[in-house]
């Protein structure tokens, strides 16, 4: 066991998204660094990003993203690459800095082997537990029929198996990903700990936007990841049937995020005559998240029911309800335990029933600002990143033996009145300012 008055060094590992980019890395790198360890991680490079940086004390080793990936040759060739300019990477940090902890973060379930390898120099593996891959597997293609298929599924468990059993501790998104690991990966249940992805409400919050939504408009807004499990082709249905089928020429779509299927679903969008109506931003950071989502009126889940989205957390239903946003989504099993009774939810892939709800809420907006203060309120209060980060902290105390007083998430008591970008935020002590808001979407 280390000594507790050593600070010990982490390494964090993640493949499928560029830090601080992932919101949930980022806000494990933040809880570390404020309880003392020293935090260095390796992830692919985004767009324009330089090979190396340090930001609020995280070191950052970034490395040339693979070319897409299309086929069974593709996906293991983006593997085996990213695997192998992890572990060179790995190296750089160790001979900056040995560390204590490795930190490997899903998908893919290939990074057991490298913590494996350290594990002959005393490292510890801590497994973050994000995504199912099997049941990916089965979203996209279905029950497997082929030999080859039947392969393919078995070798995702098998390598997801030896991410459970490799890991010193895990922590899972959510009580039915805990459960897997302890039914799939056979670990007990004092050995995984249940970290959610819920945002930072103090930092999360309304401003006033620069650039508000037209008086007589309505916008929504789809926030996340474009791939073929994420449904943001069934907003594009949707709006298709409120504009061209219901005569709600006022509504507007904003689509924030980026993906495999991002060009595909613009030229859908063009086919079906939404490009007036529809907004592709591409890739967003936090500043310009907090604008979009502080001007939408409506927040769209538009994740059909799969073996995989049933079971997951989507942050961006909790950063909806962090921005007071009423949404609708499909109706799936993990999204209602974040969501509860501040969503309204309609049967998966029902077109119609979805482009109901939307137009339920445009014609009631006191339905939305009761259903935007409700979600405010549950997600600050129950959802919060701030206790997921003391049970996050807590399982690297117990692994590396270190362990320094205070808040995983530090807080001086003030309420600012204003974000970094001398944004105003909107006063939610103030009922009535913050009803108004949620009714106009605009400063006073």
């Amino acid at each position: 066991m280390r000594r507790a008055d050593i600070t010990p060094h982490v390494l964090i590992i993640v493949q499928n998204l560029p830090v601080p980019l992932d919101r949930r890395v980022w806000l494990e790198c933040q809880a570390l660094i404020a309880r003392g360890y020293t935090v260095s991680v390796i992830c692919p490079k985004g767009p324009g990003d330089p090979a190396r940086q340090r930001i609020d004390g995280v070191d950052i080793y970034k490395y040339m993203p693979a070319p897409e990936a299309r086929g069974l040759r593709g996906y293991v060739w983006e593997f085996a690459y990213s695997w192998v300019c992890t572990a060179w990477l790995s190296l750089a940090v160790w001979r900056r800095q040995p560390f204590e902890v490795i930190q490997a973060c899903n998908p893919p379930d290939t990074f057991w082997l490298l913590a494996l390898i350290w594990r002959s120099r005393g490292v510890r593996f801590i497994f973050d537990h994000h995504d199912l891959n099997p049941e990916l597997f089965l979203s996209r293609f279905g029950a497997p029929k082929s030999i080859g298929q039947r392969l393919q599924y078995a070798g995702l468990k098998w390598l997801e198996r030896r991410s459970f059993r490799t890991a010193d501790r895990i922590t899972s998104t959510n009580e039915s990903y805990k459960a897997i690991a302890i039914r799939r990966g056979g670990r007990r249940p004092d050995h995984v700990t249940v970290v959610r992805s819920g945002p930072d409400t103090k930092q999360m919050r309304p401003i006033y936007p620069a650039n508000p939504r037209p008086v007589d408009g309505i916008n929504l807004a789809y926030l996340g990841i474009m791939g073929p499990q994420d449904g943001v082709d069934q907003v594009l249905l949707v709006m298709d049937e409120l504009v061209h089928h219901r005569g709600l020429t006022q509504v507007s779509a904003t689509l924030l995020g980026f993906g495999d299927c991002l060009e595909d679903l613009k030229r859908q969008s063009t086919a079906l005559g939404l490009d007036d109506h529809v907004t592709f931003t591409g890739r967003v950071d936090r500043v310009a998240i907090a604008e979009h989502l502080s001007r939408t009126d409506i927040g769209l889940c538009p994740d059909l029911k799969t073996p995989l989205n049933d079971l997951s957390t989507m942050n961006k239903t909790m950063e909806y309800m962090a921005y007071g946003l009423p949404a609708v989504s499909f109706d799936l099993v993990e999204t209602r335990v974040s969501g509860a009774d501040t969503l309204l939810y309609v049967p998966s892939g029902d077109i119609g029933a979805f482009a109901d709800a939307v137009e339920k809420l445009i014609a009631d907006p006191v339905l939305r600002v009761q259903l935007g203060e409700k979600a405010r309120e549950r997600v600050s209060s129950q959802l919060d990143w701030r206790p997921q980060a003391e049970a996050y902290v807590g399982v690297f105390d117990l692994v590396s033996g270190f362990s320094q007083p205070g808040p995983a998430v530090p807080d001086d008591g003030t309420k600012p009145q204003s974000d970094a970008q001398g944004r105003r935020y909107v006063d939610l002590d103030d009922p009535a300012e913050f009803a108004r808001f949620l009714r106009e979407r605009r400063a006073q």
